[in-house]
């Protein structure tokens, strides 16, 4: 039986509609750009005659120039796809139809479906969405056509110019829908459901676009049990099933429901967690009767809450992929306005898109095109890869925009070998020993030799670099290896020493942290006080010495990694000593040692690591800072700037002053109330902050599934860097061997209800299913998921001695360390 390959059934989805993007301008939103960019996508446009592929947000006129099958004629279909709600792209769609006057029909494919429009509260559209916005899109471009040719005729002006002048840019409300129909005078618009805008890294591990409407939603109210926007709240399983459900976990439930029906899988699904309980009741709602009679593969579901485990995405595990997307540059966003101006909370996750410096790595240096010292064709070729260069006039003014880039292709085979696929899946040594081979043989096939000296099984940024330049010595080389050379660029850059520096003590710093919490409390609460001293104090050393980026501070914490350790350090004291005080897992002096080292780095740095909790005072804290030190200046003069009347004993000569000296003392005495009262402040701050770190450490006790069973990791990890296996090792494994998993709820599929309604009372009852009796099991993590996880999930499923178990993983996002910290202490969160 064929595997399951979310990447092909994403490609299959895009021939589906071959019809509508025939002959037609194709516009994508940011999250579909990340989503077809992954999945190899765009050569397939060209194959089903698109003219161009361009982006919906930075669309222009001049896009119906480009044109990819040389057609003559005049474009009048365009396609739009959009991985948003329709109310949040409708500005963009509807500037779009405004530019492009000429267009006959439209056709609107939208990843979010009607009933996601219907359920969100975000969205003024109801049950019947894609006919209400086909009606209101036509209405709103009648109307500003309309307006444009006014302002044309008043003002002499060409009807192209006062078209873009009288475009707004206003979302859509509830009171602007309206259901009657409209003259579109010749456009004709159509809105289609298009599930399959996912972001598959391999064919078998996927996250959704980190630009779209499910990715950005809220998966928690804030309340007690909530962390973080981003997160689902502590599973304590008292949850309600109908009340308080999060618009992320609606937005969920409707894509992976969709989803299996794509995939013509009928699913029996499995959940860990309040919002994956909550996510699997509105999947099994929404299955009907006309499920049952379709010939579909059956396949296991299983749904986990991301609270069950915040360790793993926290630390820096021993994964070659987790370090290329930690360590590379990312494309910029696209903001949120119409969210943000209803006021709903959406988290701007991270771009997908990973820029590769390719540019680095040819010249050792940021260096301009016109001075690389690379064959002319070359030259050319990279200028046209870099698509993230902006205006052209300013190339040589402008040095971000000349570094030449390249951008991951995760599964898009090169010679018959998807790179990423096989790359992902194998550990930091592994894979970018994998990778060095991929080179060799590209040499080998190129018959290009290079002077290098390698060690067998070992890979170095030089040796990459060497064999990356002399593999790019000429254009055709460059065409036929760019796949390697892309992955192999990116790999150098996550080797580069003052990234791997830094990586490896986090992971040392890690490991302390867990060898610590297998012994004593008291020997947890003095690595992480030490961690926050050390990381604070070589902090400000560098920024006094100005070499805060040199090569001296390679390797080095700052403040910032040193909370991201300390959030590290209470979640595994409060596995490990949950009743060792009142208020949090240390005893009161062991807390105050820890706050008074925080209060201090704070006063010493206070704009250092952009923190949430100083927001309002930071200012107030760099002045006080400021102040004592030109305070300090002042009070110690320099031999040959000594003040004579200091030294005189006469007093007369200070009578005069007698008024100034005493407003000197009010106006002292004024500002040690004010440093006074800023310190009481910032230790509310401090104790708040604690109070977080309190919640996070009680995360084992008040988790239903880790408090009941033996999910919570161990505390020690003799001989393994990369620390303890993650929650999703854990339960596969405990999954394919039929273990109980406490806390793991099953929503009977529609069969079951069937048999259990009706046909039950005649003895025809069906018994709950195992999740090991399916020969496809999808995974998917409510909160995200990084590629550590990914790489242990098929480990599992490897040592269970099940060949024939087909497993896919797939996740809200992609979690990075950096993206964990801003999640939970950035703005995004709930303390």
């Amino acid at each position: 039986m064929a595997l399951i390959d979310v990447a092909i059934a994403c490609l299959n989805s895009i021939r589906e509609i071959e019809e509508d993007v025939k002959d037609a301008i194709v516009y994508i939103d940011a999250g579909c750009t990340e989503s077809f960019q992954l999945a190899g996508a765009f050569p397939l446009f060209l194959e089903l005659g698109a003219r161009s592929v361009c982006s919906l947000e930075n669309m222009t006129s001049l896009d119906a120039v480009a044109d990819w099958n040389s057609k003559l004629d005049c474009a009048n279909r365009i396609v739009i796809m959009t991985s948003r709600l329709l109310n949040d792209a409708h500005r963009y769609m509807l500037r779009c139809l405004s530019t492009h006057a000429g267009v006959q029909r439209c056709s609107v494919f939208t990843s979010i479906s009607e009933g996601s429009h219907s359920a969100c509260p975000d969205s003024p559209l109801g049950p019947d969405a894609y006919r209400e916005y086909e009606t209101l899109l036509v209405q709103d471009y009648n109307e500003h056509t309309k307006k444009s040719d006014k302002i044309s005729k008043d003002k002499g002006v060409p009807k192209f110019s006062s078209a873009l002048e009288s475009l707004t840019m206003e979302p859509i409300t509830s009171q602007n829908v309206d259901d009657s129909s409209g003259d579109a005078e010749g456009l004709v618009v159509s809105v289609h459901h298009f599930p399959l805008i996912i972001c598959p890294f391999t064919p078998r591990a996927f996250v959704l676009p980190s630009q779209g409407s499910v990715a950005e939603a809220s998966l928690s109210r804030q309340h007690e049990d909530s962390l973080t926007f981003g997160l689902p709240p502590i599973s304590t399983g008292s949850m309600s099933d109908t009340d308080d459900v999060p618009p992320g976990a609606t937005l969920t439930a409707h894509f992976l429901y969709h989803l299996a029906l794509k995939m013509e899988l009928k699913l029996e699904i499995f959940s860990l967690g309040d919002v994956s309980k909550n996510v699997g009741k509105i999947m099994t709602d929404m299955s009907s009767l006309y499920d049952v009679g379709r010939r579909k593969r059956t396949a296991g579901l299983l749904l986990v809450d991301r609270t069950l485990d915040l360790i793993t995405p926290c630390c820096h595990g021993d994964s070659l992929f987790d370090r290329i997307f930690s360590s590379l540059p990312r494309a910029e966003r696209f903001s949120t306005q119409a969210q943000l101006k209803q006021g709903v909370p959406s988290i701007d996750r991270p771009s997908l898109d990973v820029q590769v410096p390719l540019g680095e790595l040819l010249n050792e240096e940021p260096s301009k095109i016109k001075e690389s010292g690379l064959p002319e064709g070359v030259e050319a070729f990279l200028r046209g890869w870099d698509s993230y260069t902006s205006d052209p006039q300013n190339e040589c003014d402008k040095k971000s925009t000349e570094l030449l880039n390249g951008s991951l292709v995760a599964t898009e085979c090169f010679r018959g070998t998807p790179y990423l696929e096989a790359m992902i899946e194998r550990r930091t040594k592994d894979g970018s020993v994998l990778v060095k081979k991929w080179l060799q043989e590209a040499l080998r096939r190129e018959n290009i030799s290079v002077n290098v000296r390698a060690r067998p099984g070992y890979a170095t940024k030089p040796e990459l670099q060497a064999m990356v330049k002399a593999l790019s010595q000429n254009q055709s080389s460059l065409l036929r290896n760019k796949g390697i050379i892309q992955l192999a660029a990116a790999t150098a850059a996550a080797l580069d020493e003052s990234q791997s520096a830094k990586w490896d003590a986090f992971s040392s710093a890690e490991m302390m942290l867990n060898v610590s919490a297998g012994d004593t409390s008291q020997g947890l609460a003095a690595q992480i006080s030490d961690l926050i001293n050390k990381s604070a104090l070589a902090e400000l050393q560098a920024k006094k010495n100005e070499k805060l980026d040199s090569s001296s501070s390679r390797g080095l914490l700052s403040f910032r990694d040193a909370l991201l350790l300390t959030v590290v350090g209470y979640i595994l004291a409060g596995e490990n000593f949950p009743t060792a005080g009142s208020g949090g897992p240390f005893s009161w002096q062991e807390e105050h040692f820890l706050k008074e080292a925080i209060v201090d780095a704070v006063l010493e740095n206070p704009s250092a690591g952009n923190l949430k909790f100083l927001n309002g005072l930071t200012e107030e804290l760099e002045s006080r800072l400021n102040r004592l030190k030109s305070e300090d200046t002042k009070e110690t003069p320099s031999d040959d700037q000594l003040d004579i009347d200091a030294l005189d004993e006469d007093p007369w000569g200070k009578w005069g002053d007698e008024e100034d000296e005493e407003d000197n003392d009010n106006s002292k005495a004024d500002e040690s109330y004010d440093d006074m009262q800023l310190k009481l402040d910032l230790r509310d701050r401090v104790d708040s902050f604690f109070k977080f770190l309190h919640k996070l450490s009680s995360l084992r006790t008040r988790n239903v599934p880790l408090r009941e069973g033996s999910l919570a990791s161990e505390s020690s990890f003799p001989g393994d860097p990369s620390g303890n296996k993650g929650l999703l090792y854990r339960l596969i494994t405990k999954v394919l061997s039929k273990e109980e998993i406490p806390g793991l709820e099953y929503h009977s599929s529609t069969v079951g209800r069937l048999f259990k309604s009706g046909f039950g009372r005649f003895g025809l009852g069906q018994a709950k299913p195992s999740l090991a009796d399916q020969s496809v099991i999808l995974v998917f993590v409510i909160g995200g998921i990084n590629g550590r996880e990914v790489m242990e999930a098929q480990e599992a499923v490897g040592e269970s001695g099940r060949p024939d178990i087909g497993l896919v993983t797939g996740g809200t996002t992609l979690l990075t360390p950096e993206d964990m910290f801003e999640l939970l202490l950035g703005q995004f969160s709930h303390f």
